[in-house]
Parts: structure tokens; sequence; C-alpha cells
């Protein structure tokens, strides 16, 4: 009798124990059979569901997205091993794909209802886990939200949790910066990532192309295809940077009405974060067509407000594209007042030849590129000028290609440093268009680098002759 009071009692204190803890839960470190413990017991402290490649959920739900996207990291190794390396996350171990991941004892800030994440994976080593990351994903033009974030955070703290990536139709330049605005209160010791669909589907397509990071095993190339189609029909729920906000067109009114404004207003915000996106997009779409990562302009907290006061004072702003083994980055101006946009490259002439020398050799690439894809080039060469950068000159010497002798004369003998080749476009009423814009700026670029920058080449000083 005594003998069983005893087991009764230890039972009680033990249950007891557990229930405490599930309050203080831990994740990280938790042996992983009390982990399964938890989610199987009659009143689970832990639910979740497995993430699954064919879910049995609608077309476009962000549930199947989220169980799609789990598992081709699951199953794709270079596809995850790209994901997990952007997010500082382990990839040795058994990882666990979830979804649907709720905690009902933990207590949730600011509210009663338990916190349900979309996504999880679970990184165990030696029977205990060893680090853990959440997803939120959003769809269509759902947005994040900053208060529910800032609960979700708080929630995972309690869990000993430091990772948190949302997913969304949003873009940034990088993805360690979000959408979402938070103080940083709320951040400090915490890790906040952000993928746009369309980053994570440029990610999978150039796992196809055949390069360095290609996907060895022929079954995951078909798994990666197959995943990819589903993200790219048009009921998934993912779209791409189609559309300027509304602040866009707003501001350019302003400007060519000459009328002032302040740099924080909503409307030029609003043209600022449209302008960022949309140079992201374009360094996505060259990615996908190049089969190599193209990098835009890395942004700051401060990047925003600095490029408000540029427009503010010179009427323009201004990007960059990165592209790897290319002549040069790409430099984007974007003139409001008299509504062009300007794509220029650079070009380091033979620096062991004279002026006329340097000069026949840029006339000579230009040449090379007119014969390889004279349709492109054709089409854009009225709208191509030449700079010569001289040396101590107050500015560049620019002609049309037409006229390209005339930089002779003009540098009347002084040394050139450089060729800047600009492509100008002027875009008129497509200019302030929320849709068109973006239309004719992808359309130039694509142009641009196909009829003229992917056939320019830089001086290399040759090696030293014994």
């Amino acid at each position: 009798m005594f003998v069983e009071l005893l087991y009764f009692v230890k039972k009680i204190l033990t249950m007891l124990k557990d229930e405490k803890f599930e309050k203080k839960m831990k994740l990280i470190k938790l042996p992983f059979e009390k982990f399964e413990q938890y989610s199987a017991s009659p009143k689970p402290s832990i639910v979740f569901q497995e993430a699954r490649l064919i879910p049995l959920l609608k077309t476009g739900d962000e549930g199947a997205l989220t169980s799609i996207f789990l598992s081709s990291m699951k199953l794709v190794k270079e596809f995850r091993n790209s994901i997990f390396k952007e997010i500082k996350f382990p990839k040795g171990g058994k990882a666990y794909y979830l979804r649907e991941v709720a905690f009902p004892n933990i207590d949730v800030p600011n509210g009663n209802q338990t916190c349900r994440f979309d996504g999880m994976i679970i990184v165990v080593v030696s029977n205990k886990i060893k680090d853990v990351v959440v997803f939120e994903m959003k769809n269509e033009n759902n947005s994040l939200e900053d208060k529910t974030i800032e609960k979700y955070i708080k929630t995972l703290k309690q869990l000993g949790i430091t990772k948190l990536v949302t997913v969304s139709n949003d873009f940034v330049s990088d993805s360690s910066q979000s959408p979402v605005k938070l103080d940083k209160n709320t951040t400090k010791n915490f890790n906040l990532y952000h993928f746009s669909w369309t980053y994570l589907m440029t990610k999978g397509q150039i796992l196809l192309f055949d390069n360095e990071t290609n996907i060895e095993d022929e079954d995951q190339v078909e798994i990666m295809k197959e995943v990819l189609y589903y993200l790219d029909g048009p009921k998934s729920g993912v779209n791409g940077y189609h559309k300027m906000k509304d602040g866009w067109k707003n501001t350019i009114e302003k400007i060519t009405d000459r009328r002032t404004f302040k740099i924080d207003e909503p409307d030029v915000i609003e043209a600022i974060e449209s302008w960022h996106e949309e140079e992201r997009d374009m360094a996505l779409l060259l990615s996908r067509k190049l089969g190599v990562f193209v990098k835009s302009t890395s942004r700051k907290a401060s990047s925003i407000k600095d490029d408000a006061k540029r427009l503010k004072t010179k009427s323009e702003l201004l990007g960059n594209l990165s592209i790897k083994n290319s002549v040069s980055d790409i430099k984007i101006r974007l003139d409001f007042e008299v509504k062009t946009v300007s794509m220029s490259v650079k070009v380091i002439p033979p620096q062991d030849k004279g002026t006329k020398g340097r000069i026949s050799d840029v006339r000579r690439q230009l040449e090379n590129a007119k014969r390889k894809n004279e349709l492109v080039f054709n089409k854009i060469s009225d709208d191509l000028l030449l700079e010569a950068d001289v040396k101590h000159a107050r500015q560049n010497i620019r002609v049309s290609l037409s006229d390209i002798e005339l930089i002779l004369d003009e540098a009347n003998g002084r040394e050139i440093q450089s060729f800047n080749i600009v492509f100008m476009s002027k875009f008129k009423a497509k200019f302030s268009s929320n849709k068109g814009f973006i239309t004719e700026i992808e359309s130039m670029v694509l142009e641009y680098y196909a009829g003229i920058v992917q056939y320019l080449t830089n001086w290399d000083r040759p090696a030293p002759k014994l």
C-alpha cells in the first residue's frame, strides 16, 4: 500500500514538474524523445503536422505553399544548403520539417490565442535539439503585419528560439532586411530574415543551370523542376513585382508640376520603396536569365531617407546591378525631370596604347557586339552614347556612336582613362505608369545586356617578358 502511494505521489510530482516545464519550455537542447512525448500525449503541448511535397490542401493556400517549400528543402540537398547557409542554420544532424506548429501551453504576449506558426525546421544532433528556425508565410497580396511578427518573436524567445524567416511577395535588397518595421528592442538578440517568393524561385532556377552549384542528383533535379512549375503557376499565390506603389506616380506628378514636397511624405517613401523593390526584381530577372546571382544595391537603414534627399535636391534616383565576371557593374540613373532612364558600364581600354589606340579598341568592341547580335544592337543603337573619362577634365566627353572620332579632337592630347557605354531611353508617359515603368525598364536591361554588355571586356595588363 505504501509503495503504491509513493508511486502515485511521484507520478503527480512528475506531472506538476512537466506542466511547469511546459510553461517555460526551451526547445534548444531539449531531448528529442521529450519533444515527441509532448506531441503524442492526450493533451499535447506541441501540435504540428509533417510537411508534404504533395499536400492535401487547396492549390494556392498558404499551407500548401509552406508544405511544398519545406519539402523541397528536405528533398533537394543543394537547395537546402543554399537556404541554410543564408540563415546561418546548421547542415549537420537530422532535420525535421513541420508545418502548422503550435504550443498551446505557452503564454502568448498581448493576447490569449495560441500562436500557430506556418512552418518549422528542427535539427537534432546526438538526440538533442540543436537549432530551430520558424517560418511565417504569406501569398498573393497578403502583407506581413508588424504586430503579428512582434508577437511571434516574443513567443519564440520564450521557447529559446532565435530565428524567424518571413516569406511573402514583398521584395528586400538583402535577406537580413525585413519589410516589417519593428522596435530594436524586439529584435535584440534575435535573427529575423526575409525571402520573397521570386527570390526563392530564382535560387531554384539557378541550381538547374550547368554551373558549380548545380544539383547533382538527377531525381532531385526533377523534384526541383516540379516545385518550380507549381510556384510559377497562376494559382500558386506567388506574384512577381509587377506594379509600382501609388506613391510613385504621385511623386512624379509633384516633380513635374514643380511642387514642393517633404522627404518623409508617405508618397515619397512609397516611391523610394518601389524603386528599391524594382531594382531587386531586375537583379533576380537577370539572375534567372544568366544562371548566376546578380546583386542589386546593398541598402542600409538610412537608404530610404538618403534617396529621398537625392530625389528632392537632384530629381534623380540611382541603382546598381553587379554581375559576376561582367565588364563592370551596370549603373542605373532615373531622371525624374526629363523622364529618362540611363544604364551604363565602364570599359578599361589598353593602357599601353595612346589615345587613338584606345578609341580604336572600344570601337572594335562595339562593332563586335553588333556583329554577334545585330538585331538587338540595331534596335537600341540610336539611344547609345559613348563617354570618355579624360584625366584632369572637369567632365566626361560624351558623343553618339556615329561621332566616335570627335573624341580624339576633344581630348586634345589628354589621356583617356576609361569609357562608359551609355544606353539612355526616353520613357515619356511610361515613366509615371505604375505598371508601364516596370515593363519598360525590365525590357531595357535585358536588351542592354544582350546587345552590348555581354560582349565587352576590359584590358588586362600582359605578363612581363623575360
